[in-house]
């Protein structure tokens, strides 16, 4: 339905919280036209973090919560995989959910139990609707999943040099005066941060920068944009840091007390000049000095350190690198100065009701998420001496579209032999795939509870509409498969409402009335101790600049203890010349909003971004079909010269639906699925490949 047309009606404002995979979980307002229908989505005025912004996509969400392919009933698939609607036809819920809980027990009797495999992800970031398939999986003693596709790389580099999962609140980007967005594009993916950039800019005429490998809409805006090679973020610091200790813009006194070991920092990066980071980067060395230098005096600097950069082999490393900086200078100690990732560990979350912690067995195997196609195609690296995964339910994510290494995802999905069940809101190409689709609830149509990354607020949520059609809550197919499988643990008999109750209760946070009458739980830290006076969050309660990568992940051989350029990345070559980013599309969220009109019109079709001297050299202009691969495929794409990023580097933003590819196949079908240092995680900006014209066949 336009939006035009829903908003002749005067619409009651509810209160809610977005759910998608954003460091923001904004706090919303949403117009309620009706018991069945919203308006337009608003960002929460009286939210200090929000401040009444909400990002476009999310503005327009009744385009995707009263979209008319969402799914209405349960069906089964009667026709081949991949097809779409044309392949299924309607059955009833009761009679759905006997036949998934039939073919786990099914599977479990022929295999043993870790034949069966939960899978999810992040589709919603409601603890209750998002997590409650761990409470199944650990009852039933199903396969466990490694969740990397997201923050399994930035985490690590994070928790390597700082020790706990928090930084300095975002707010206090309002009292900068440099600010610098570091492998993140907030403008597109985080437009909360903007605000507060804004107000600096404006009231204390703070700069704004960008590091980023090309010029996104982030950069656009910035002061200035630091544009370098994709994975040589590490060697950008090691020049910065060179600069820092020898032009005296480090505080040897706040390292002295707050850092393990400056002076194996100041000289290991002795020879690291200027000028030897450029040669790595393509920053030029006088940019690299004075953005050290500028960064040096600034003790208010704030870092908005986001997720992009650490999407590669090296990317934890790279993260540890840049949070060494503010270490080095003392920014740490100041008000708007430091960094942040996430605050997740400000909450005290007491999950075991959610997840049936108690039921956790460690002995029970662990499959990665990222890995998909290799697990399903029998890889024994991943299954060991396990069995093949047989069966499975999908909520929340569509790793049709947002793994890497599309093609054999596709291999692995079109086993004969395996049973998938998929809870989703469309058809996605997952979806497609399955033998059973069950329609699923939006977030305005159920209750849940949401801590923020990005900021530092617990809210809970009501349902604002009915779901639509025959549309089911998570925490219904689990439970309702759970009492089929003869589950026990007291919260599959609980309703949301009660677990969120119990959860708070068990966090020593107020009631969930109270916190949903007042919108939101205030959670911040005191000055002192989110800028970490009273220390970090290692044992020595010093900051780390060497990283003790063994305790975070078993692959940390090839990991430099000191920063360091890591050099494990897809590297270009004479047969790959170009390496490869795909970036976050502005109008998409994953394959989130890749169905609403307004996010398709805003973004047009799958596009390649090359600088113009490379383009000329292989006879590309603009709308042109170009080809590009490596050993894992090919993908066929349309050329747009853009001189925003360096020869050899190319951009696909996205994720596009592969269908939305002429042939096909989409852009993860070059992404690797081999999994980051030292403790896995999905390398999406890490790609090498070759391009060259389409046949004119394709064109």
């Amino acid at each position: 339905m336009p939006l035009d047309a829903v908003a002749k009606s005067k619409p009651e404002i509810v209160h809610s919280a977005c759910p998608h995979d954003c460091p923001s979980t904004c706090a919303l307002e949403v117009e309620r036209l009706s018991p069945t229908r919203i308006g337009r989505v608003h960002g929460a005025k009286d939210n200090p973090y929000t401040a009444g912004v909400v990002c476009a996509k999310v503005a327009r969400y009744a385009e995707r919560q009263h979209h008319p392919e969402r799914l209405a009933q349960p069906m089964r698939r009667v026709g081949d995989k991949g097809i779409g609607y044309a392949a299924f036809k309607p059955m009833a819920w009761d009679e759905a959910l006997d036949e998934v809980a039939e073919r786990f027990i099914q599977a479990e009797q022929k295999w043993g139990a870790e034949a069966v495999w939960p899978y999810f992800y992040a589709g919603t970031m409601g603890l209750v609707q998002r997590d409650g398939i761990h409470r199944l999986r650990h009852e039933k003693r199903y396969s466990q999943q490694k969740s990397t596709i997201c923050v399994a790389l930035s985490d690590s580099g994070w928790m390597a040099g700082v020790g706990v999962m928090r930084g300095v609140d975002a707010r206090e980007i309002a009292d900068s005066d440099l600010i610098i967005a570091w492998g993140t594009n907030p403008v597109s993916t985080q437009v909360n941060v903007m605000t507060h950039v804004a107000r600096a800019r404006k009231e204390r005429g703070a700069r704004f920068i960008c590091v980023d490998p090309y010029r996104n809409p982030t950069a656009e805006v910035a002061d200035q944009h630091i544009m370098l090679r994709p994975g040589t973020d590490a060697a950008l610091v090691l020049g910065m840091m060179h600069v820092l200790f020898a032009e005296g813009f480090a505080d040897r006194d706040y390292m002295a007390r707050y850092a393990d070991d400056p002076a194996a920092l100041e000289a290991h990066v002795r020879d690291r000049t200027p000028e030897w980071a450029a040669g790595v980067t393509g920053v030029p060395a006088d940019t690299i000095r004075e953005f050290a230098r500028l960064y040096g005096r600034t003790k208010n600097a704030y870092i908005r350190v986001g997720f992009g950069f650490s999407r590669a082999r090296n990317g934890a490393v790279s993260l540890h690198a840049v949070t060494c900086l503010p270490t080095v200078t003392g920014a740490w100690a100041h008000k708007g100065g430091g960094a942040l990732y996430s605050n997740r560990s400000l909450y005290h979350i007491d999950d075991s009701l959610i997840v049936g912690k108690e039921l956790h067995d460690r002995s029970v195997r662990e499959l990665d998420q990222s890995r998909l196609g290799a697990v399903l195609t029998g890889d024994k690296r991943d299954l060991g001496d396990g069995p093949p995964v047989t069966a499975m339910i999908v909520q929340n994510t569509n790793p049709m579209m947002v793994c890497p290494n599309t093609n054999l995802v596709r291999k692995g999905m079109s086993r004969d032999d395996l049973f998938l069940a998929v809870h989703e809101q469309f058809m996605t190409e997952t979806a497609a795939m399955a033998d059973i689709v069950l329609p699923a609830t939006t977030f305005p149509e159920h209750d849940d509870i949401y801590r923020g990354s990005g900021h530092t607020f617990l809210q809970v949520t009501r349902k604002v509409v009915e779901p639509y059609a025959e549309a089911r809550t998570n925490h219904y197919v689990i439970c309702e498969l759970a009492r089929r499988l003869g589950c026990r643990h007291p919260a599959f008999g609980m309703t949301e409402w009660e677990i969120i109750r119990e959860t708070l209760k068990r966090s020593k946070w107020p009631g969930p009335e109270e916190m949903y009458e007042k919108h939101w739980q205030e959670c911040a830290l005191s000055f002192e101790t989110a800028h970490f006076h009273d220390g970090f969050g290692h044992a020595d309660r010093k900051f780390h600049f060497k990283a003790d990568w063994a305790k975070i992940g078993k692959d940390h051989a090839r990991l430099p203890s000191l920063p360091d350029m890591a050099p494990v990345f897809d590297a270009a070559t004479p047969e790959r010349p170009f390496r490869m980013v795909t970036a976050p599309a502005r109008s998409f969220l994953n394959s989130t909003f890749t169905e609403t009109p307004g996010s398709k019109k805003r973004e047009r079709r799958p596009t390649l971004l090359i600088h113009p001297s490379d383009a000329a050299r292989l006879g590309l202009a603009e709308g042109d079909l170009a080809e590009i691969g490596n050993k894992q495929g090919s993908v066929f794409i349309h050329v747009k010269p853009f001189d925003g990023l360096l020869p050899g580097v190319v951009v696909v933003e996205s994720i596009w639906p592969n269908a939305a590819f002429v042939g096909g196949n989409g852009i993860n079908t070059l992404t690797s699925d081999d999994a980051g240092l030292p403790n896995g995680g999905a390398v999406f900006h890490d790609t090498a490949v070759w391009i060259g014209k389409a046949p004119e066949s394709q064109a």
